[in-house]
């Protein structure tokens, strides 16, 4: 499979955000792609989706970049408007939320929890850039340990979201998600699939896709902005699950695909609504 790039622009997004804005070498458009893609091997049309951004690197750079409908949410809160839009559209609309690694495991867990707990048929990618880079390049929930960013020049040590045996997939499962994947953005045509695979669960989706940042994490952690060295560094510390190895940060691939096992939160709350209805309380 190769990446039709003029018909996807041309098609799907909006000619005033390409190219994108975003710092020279940032990943963030190669995962942009990989959903576009998804989207465009599935057969969905424009109308078909409705696409939610939220703050930092990743709502800024794709917000009002998809030719459709779509919204921005407060930090966080981009999750409770969604699962609204679920309730309030048909059925068959599809959507897509671009987030950042803080609005996602940070500010927004609580309600991204309970999105997945809710089985909200809602497809949130998660771009990760390894820290708060939007604001300075501060360490986050998923910046890897003994990191030097912005706000831990001598290694990052706390733990977190992604540190020791902890990882925030298991979190999600454990609410119900009932389709996670992890790629990064080299990824490609593998990562295609697991969002087409995201997109038909009748449910709670997400999408974990760490990237490259050469501005602040790769100048800070790698001590240079060359932008090839941090796309080999996060290529490196990437493994497919169950071929990890002692250095591997993210194991990649499917972790947890349960998809169309669950009453799905649209349906669930028409239903109950016409219940409501025929015993007289509407």
């Amino acid at each position: 499979m190769q990446y039709q790039s003029n018909e996807l622009t041309s098609k799907y997004l909006r000619s005033r955000k390409i190219p994108s804005t975003a710092c020279s070498g940032c990943g963030l458009g190669t995962n942009h792609k990989i959903v576009v893609q998804a989207i465009h091997e599935l057969g969905l049309e424009v109308a078909d989706i409705v696409w939610g951004t939220s703050i930092g690197c990743a709502g800024r750079q794709t917000f009002a970049t998809w030719k459709g409908d779509g919204f921005a949410g407060t930090h966080g809160r981009v999750y409770a408007i969604a699962r609204g839009l679920r309730i309030a559209l048909p059925a068959h609309m599809k959507i897509v939320l671009t987030v950042g690694d803080g609005d996602a495991f940070g500010i927004g867990l609580t309600h991204l929890i309970h999105a997945a707990r809710c089985n909200a048929d809602i497809n949130v990618i998660v771009n990760d850039n390894l820290g708060y880079q939007s604001t300075g390049g501060q360490y986050g929930w998923t910046t890897p340990q003994g990191s030097k960013t912005d706000s831990s020049p001598y290694g990052m040590y706390e733990p977190n979201l992604m540190s020791g045996s902890m990882d925030v997939m298991e979190i999600l499962k454990g609410a119900g998600a009932t389709f996670l994947a992890r790629h990064v953005a080299m990824d490609g045509p593998v990562a295609v699939e697991s969002v087409k695979k995201a997109i038909l669960n009748r449910g709670f989706s997400l999408v974990h896709m760490p990237f490259p940042c050469p501005t602040n994490f790769g100048a800070r952690e790698l001590g240079s902005r060359n932008q090839v060295n941090i796309y080999r560094w996060l290529r490196d510390h990437a493994a497919p699950r169950g071929q990890e190895k002692e250095d591997t940060i993210w194991a990649t691939g499917i972790w947890h695909d349960a998809s169309n096992s669950r009453p799905e939160f649209h349906d669930y709350m028409h239903e109950a609504v016409e219940k409501i209805r025929r015993t007289g309380g509407l």
